[in-house]
């Protein structure tokens, strides 16, 4: 890392002082991702969680995620700069209702999109993300129904890509996607002649209806590497067009909507993380007996 302010420096070096690794979202504020030692997806996120030696994870993200580091690093302190950065998805789908719906369809699979709480994450058989979804529900057998929480966008998606009938979808949404309609995003897209939309799975079926191609975060890291296209569009949250420019300078990032910021993460700023590594605060703490649960089915995402 080069050219950092003295706050960056001053959580680098606080980090190395408290034996500490720093991981931020693709969707964390541009002077964030650039303090962090690792920037990426969920699941590279999680990736990073459960191989890191340090002792400390202060992970720059939403709940769920840190959560789920410390499900998968259950000896590492993990922090949060702020609790408060939730997801309004991973609230939509509770315990009890999970229950029920799997009361009413006995033998089915119950796939979770890692954007959940670790009581969900416990009471499914395999989470997965947006960049290994279709991958899992590849794998399982095409006779066996399936409950898949909480996101109806990504599960339909996925329910296309994979030939899959027998999907039964959580009633939930990523508010920062949902809300990009068709009409703004395609007047976005036709503003720019010869620019290629890249659309998140999260997003509504309409607009990913007018996608060039349809990835993850990481999926749309890698894309314009090898596309001849000069400007994107850029359907998702706006943080990650921060890495875009930064990895692609001489193309053109244009956000899908302008107002497809997520306040949750946005939450994190380098004065919170600041004191959160400096004091220890806003530990993570996932009890025992729903950890040891939530671990298989993060472990099966994982592998």
């Amino acid at each position: 890392m080069t050219d950092l302010s003295d706050t960056q420096q001053q959580l680098r070096d606080l980090a190395g002082q408290r034996d500490a690794v720093i991981l931020a979202h693709n969707y964390q504020r541009p002077e964030v991702q650039d303090a962090a030692d690792f920037v990426g997806d969920s699941l590279e996120l999680a990736r990073k969680a459960a191989a890191t030696d340090a002792a400390v994870i202060l992970f720059c993200g939403v709940h769920f995620m840190a959560e789920t580091a410390k499900i998968l690093s259950p000896a590492k302190t993990v922090l949060m700069p702020d609790t408060h950065a939730g997801c309004p998805m991973a609230d939509m789908v509770t315990v009890e209702g999970l229950r029920a719906l799997k009361a009413q369809h006995p033998g089915a699979a119950v796939v979770a999109y890692v954007n959940t709480s670790a009581e969900i994450k416990a009471e499914v058989d395999v989470c997965c993300t947006s960049a290994n979804a279709p991958d899992i529900v590849a794998r399982i057998p095409a006779e066996q129904p399936i409950i898949f929480v909480p996101d109806r966008n990504l599960g339909d998606w996925v329910a296309g890509r994979t030939g899959r009938t027998n999907m039964i979808m959580w009633n939930g949404y990523c508010p920062v996607h949902e809300e990009m309609t068709v009409d703004e995003v395609r007047a976005v897209v036709e503003a720019h002649p010869g620019a290629e939309l890249m659309a998140h799975p999260e997003c509504s079926r309409d607009v990913r209806a007018l996608a060039t191609m349809i990835t993850s975060t990481s999926g749309m890291l890698r894309y314009p590497a090898g596309s001849a296209a000069r400007v994107f569009v850029v359907a998702t949250e706006t943080g990650l067009l921060h890495r875009l420019r930064a990895l692609y300078p001489e193309r053109e990032f244009v956000p899908a909507a302008r107002g497809a910021i997520c306040p949750n993460m946005k939450r994190t700023t380098l004065e919170k993380a600041i004191q959160a590594l400096d004091e220890g605060l806003n530990e993570i703490v996932v009890p025992p007996r729903i950890a040891e649960r939530a671990l298989a089915a993060v472990e099966r995402m994982m592998q």
